[in-house]
């Protein structure tokens, strides 16, 4: 069996590895099922600004244009615009220049990496955990009046669900800090994206590159939101973070050609993903929750398999198999009964789908 990969660093919590990300599932020889990044040739239009600039690697990066691009993209001034290391580093530079939050808030299931971050700057963290029988539908009302900073994603990761913009917008208000992760909002062609919101107090939009663009090892990302507010979490950044080649990808990114080449991608994403939901549908055993909405599906393995958790026991006997699949017993909410799956080309999933029956009927 192909060896597991290791997280690069731990952060332990109620028995979690909140530091834990799929990367560390895929091994040689392994389908990659578990990492979330769309693999495909970049685009002339992408990879032709990225090479020019190792020309031009001596001169310190400029930001500027590559900052007017996204903010012209989402309708708002260059000032509230912050470019980042990837959204990761977004996390980390709320969680350093707010610790004088009373309350900061997780909804869950989600992406570790906000609580985590919180936790490394010595935040003491309220969860909010979303229900699976409500097919993880936020319910504003969940969250504490008094929450001053809260974390919520749209699309989240690992549930796959777009809750709606008007609830997510609902947990704005005055003193609030509320901070949307749309790391995956393009391929869901934008819809209930808060990013071009500029009415609502305290908002902060977090978004990536990496997913759509496969540029996970460039780290590009950035932060859209008042400009006091961003400048309070520019003053907690390193100088020059954002690369030169990374600075052409966003700016790349942002142009009219790019916006209109995700609609295409997240048009055609639905479709694998409504074939890969179908045909795990089909399967005894697996439940897949709610209706997912990006480029993976969270599903629940129930069976009689002894002691080991169904998921876990299921995942293993994938990896012999050939193919790699996400853990869902590191997010807070979830249990070793759960999986994540990526959303990738029919044919792949038809081979995955009959390799997972296999096990199941093991």
């Amino acid at each position: 069996m192909p060896s597991v990969g290791t997280a690069c660093y731990s952060f332990m919590l109620d028995g979690m590895d909140l530091a834990f990300h799929g990367d560390a599932e895929v091994g040689s020889g392994l389908v990659d099922l578990a990492v979330n990044v769309r693999r495909a040739p970049m685009p002339p239009w992408l990879a032709e600004p990225i090479a020019a600039t190792l020309a031009d690697l001596a001169a310190y990066p400029d930001p500027e244009p590559a900052r007017a691009a996204v903010a012209a993209r989402h309708s708002r001034p260059a000032e509230e615009v912050l470019l980042t290391a990837g959204a990761a580093q977004g996390f980390v530079l709320l969680a350093q220049a707010l610790r004088g939050a009373r309350r900061p808030v997780v909804v869950h299931p989600q992406f570790t990496e906000p609580e985590a971050a919180l936790r490394n700057a010595g935040h003491e963290v309220t969860r909010v955990i979303l229900p699976a029988a409500s097919g993880f539908a936020l319910d504003p009302a969940l969250v504490p009046d008094d929450a001053d900073l809260v974390f919520v994603g749209n699309p989240t990761n690992p549930t796959s669900t777009l809750h709606p913009a008007e609830a997510v917008a609902a947990l704005a208000r005055p003193g609030r800090v509320l901070v949307v992760d749309e790391a995956f909002a393009d391929t869901t062609g934008e819809a209930a994206s808060l990013a071009s919101r500029r009415d609502l107090p305290g908002l902060v939009v977090v978004r990536s590159l990496t997913k759509t663009w496969g540029l996970a090892g460039l780290r590009i990302g950035y932060l859209l939101g008042a400009a006091d507010l961003l400048a309070r979490l520019a003053a907690a950044q390193p100088l020059w973070a954002v690369s030169t080649p990374a600075l052409a990808a966003a700016a790349a990114c942002a142009s009219p050609a790019a916006v209109a080449a995700e609609r295409e991608i997240a048009a055609a994403l639905a479709a694998d993903r409504d074939h890969l939901v179908a045909s795990l549908r089909g399967l005894p055993g697996v439940t897949v929750e709610g209706r997912p909405a990006s480029s993976f599906v969270l599903v629940r393995i129930s069976g009689e398999w002894g002691t080991v958790p169904d998921g876990g026991r299921v995942r293993l006997a994938l990896r012999d198999l050939g193919y790699a699949v996400r853990r869902g017993d590191t997010f807070p909410g979830l249990g070793g009964d759960w999986l994540r799956i990526a959303v990738r080309d029919t044919a792949t999933t038809d081979g995955f789908v009959s390799a997972l029956r296999k096990v199941l009927e093991a």
